[in-house]
């Protein structure tokens, strides 16, 4: 019974972390988006961009769409999203009200500067952050949630500005 309890324990465990394991795509420099339209939620992209109706895959997945992009950068040591990033939650709070099904983590980041529990906070700050701004445009309470992981997963493991500037970020996660 043991023996069957710990293997049962382990399978689900490492379900567990392989259904965590994802990737952000887009570019990591902090530029803006495409500025190409959002799909209807049906899984075809009609951007303009693309060709129209080029796109038969998630929105989620286009490069042309604006949902591509899902990473939202923060300047140092604060939790305000920049202007620069309003239009790219402002078409993921679309899809996501467009999709009630779907389901969001916010993933909060820091760089490596400042001690370990103030990192965390900041990166709590930074998820809810997006989170009220999602909110805000109408997405559900029960589409979203956030987790902070401070200085613990650096994309850039560099001790630059260029390398902290890409570390300072929230992460939108789709489940």
């Amino acid at each position: 019974m043991k023996k069957t309890m710990i293997l049962l324990l382990m399978l689900v465990f490492g379900m567990a972390l392989l259904s965590g394991c994802s990737s952000t795509g887009g570019p990591q420099d902090g530029e803006g988006t495409t500025g190409a339209e959002v799909g209807d939620g049906s899984g075809t992209n009609t951007s303009a961009a693309s060709g129209g109706g080029a796109w038969t895959g998630s929105p989620l997945e286009d490069p042309n769409s604006p949902l591509y992009e899902k990473v939202v950068y923060f300047d140092f040591d604060t939790a305000e999203i920049r202007p620069e990033y309003v239009d790219t939650l402002r078409a993921h709070a679309e899809y996501l009200v467009n999709t009630p099904a779907s389901r969001l983590i916010i993933e909060g980041h820091c760089d490596e500067r400042g001690s370990r529990e103030y990192n965390i906070a900041l990166g709590e700050r930074r998820a809810d952050s997006v989170k009220r701004f999602l909110e805000a445009e109408g997405v559900s309470t029960v589409q979203l949630e956030t987790v902070s992981y401070g200085e613990e997963r650096p994309v850039d493991l560099g001790h630059s500005e260029d390398a902290w500037a890409k570390n300072r970020r929230a992460e939108l996660v789709y489940q």
